[in-house]
């Protein structure tokens, strides 16, 4: 807990995420005569509120990771089917048997939803290469490697609606 005793700006950071952008400032504003905090616990649940939208502005909504290609060798999205809420993304990265690619399938995503947009149809040619897509439509997506679709690898990404408090929270933090 850090009390700030004088008006002013205070800016803080995460040291391990520095780089990735996770920082903030607190502004103080001098107390005018009879103002006062009506309780402790609504200082506390402003701050965490407060803390929780820097986290969720700094950082993007990542939520599942998918191998291309199994440790094994096999021809295969590991895991084969994700679930994740609306506003969040999955992060494909080439693991072995590439080249690959994520190719969504048209007839096999929510109505209205643009599957070509969601695709990264080129190439990852070399083993840590990586993709990401971020789902705002809740749904059913499909999608499948084109070189190695006769094989059988294909995945499904599965989005859940966001709960209210969630969008709520990311309003706030200006995250989507």
């Amino acid at each position: 807990t850090t009390k700030f005793t004088e008006a002013g700006s205070y800016s803080y950071y995460c040291e391990p995420h520095q780089g990735a952008g996770m920082q903030g400032k607190v502004i103080v504003t001098a107390a005018t005569t009879g103002e006062k905090v009506k309780s402790a616990a609504s200082l506390k649940t402003r701050v965490a509120a407060a803390g929780a939208a820097a986290i969720m502005a700094a950082a993007p909504a990542m939520a599942a990771d998918v191998k291309l290609g199994g440790d094994n060798g096999q021809l295969a999205f590991v895991p084969s089917e994700v679930t994740v809420k609306a506003g969040e993304s999955v992060t494909w990265t080439n693991n072995a048997g590439y080249p690959h690619n994520v190719v969504f399938d048209e007839d096999e995503v929510p109505s209205g939803v643009n599957a070509d947009a969601l695709s990264h149809s080129d190439l990852l040619n070399a083993k840590g290469d990586s993709v990401t897509t971020k789902f705002t439509e809740a749904g059913s997506y499909s999608y499948y490697c084109e070189p190695h679709q006769g094989a059988g690898m294909q995945g499904k990404v599965i989005v859940t609606a966001a709960t209210t408090g969630e969008k709520v929270m990311r309003a706030v933090a200006g995250a989507g």
